[in-house]
């Protein structure tokens, strides 16, 4: 059973400080040291909440990823097998699986986080919140891998307002829900943070105050890209539902 949810924010090794400087203002967070075998993870850290966003040094281009904290690891990684995931490494506490689609993604240890962090605050009333990881999947992988993760979390599961879109929401205590996004073109899967925005204009000055830069608009989202190259969206959702 699924009892947390993070979404780690991967970026190459030499911008990494750059991103996290970036991520821990926009999400009124704090950064705590770094860890891991070689220092390479960073934990953004909320105040008087459980953590759920943390930041990854890579060594290619990044993305971001899900981390899903379960109670029993053995017969959670038996279970993602058993629907098509592949290990690619077993640590201490830390197993490392890629989806049946090519999407990474760990499985580790519940250890009674239970605390969502809060919505963030803004001027002139605007809030937002880092809740979303989208899965970003090639054309001929999208229903492979909307069947893959509903069976995984058992959440529910629905397809999004838009046809290359699939929703899946945990309960709501839940800090990060995930979205399946159809490609146009085949690349390999790969993920993206969304922050839930209570308004998309307010949200995309805010973050280009801190250094991000204009991408693009959609249909109720605006792309965005970091101070370290990473891109990921504000979405006109509302951040204390995520509806």
């Amino acid at each position: 059973m699924i009892r947390w949810t993070y979404a780690f924010i991967d970026r190459p090794a030499a911008v990494a400080a750059r991103a996290t400087a970036f991520w821990t203002e926009v999400t009124g967070t704090d950064a705590s040291g770094p860890w891991g075998e070689r220092g390479e993870f960073t934990t953004l850290l909320p105040d008087g909440a459980d953590a759920c966003l943390a930041m990854q040094a890579v060594g290619g281009a990044g993305g971001a990823h899900p981390d899903l904290a379960v109670e029993d690891l053995a017969a959670s990684t038996a279970q993602a097998c058993g629907l098509g995931a592949v290990v690619e490494s077993r640590k201490p506490g830390l197993i490392v699986l890629r989806s049946p689609g090519g999407m990474p993604f760990c499985l580790v240890p519940w250890r009674g986080q239970r605390t969502r962090p809060p919505v963030v605050p803004g001027p002139g009333g605007f809030r937002s919140r880092a809740d979303q990881l989208c899965l970003d999947v090639a054309p001929d992988a999208f229903a492979t891998e909307v069947a893959f993760w509903t069976a995984l979390t058992g959440w529910d599961s629905r397809p999004g307002d838009h046809t290359e879109f699939h929703v899946l929401r945990p309960r709501l205590d839940l800090p990060v829900h995930l979205l399946v996004q159809r490609l146009e073109e085949p690349r390999p899967a790969s993920g993206h943070l969304d922050v839930a925005c209570s308004d998309l204009e307010a949200g995309q000055a805010r973050h280009e105050r801190y250094g991000a830069e204009f991408v693009r608009h959609g249909d109720g989202w605006t792309v965005m890209r970091d101070p370290a190259g990473g891109l990921y969206c504000l979405t006109g959702r509302d951040p204390l539902t995520g509806e």
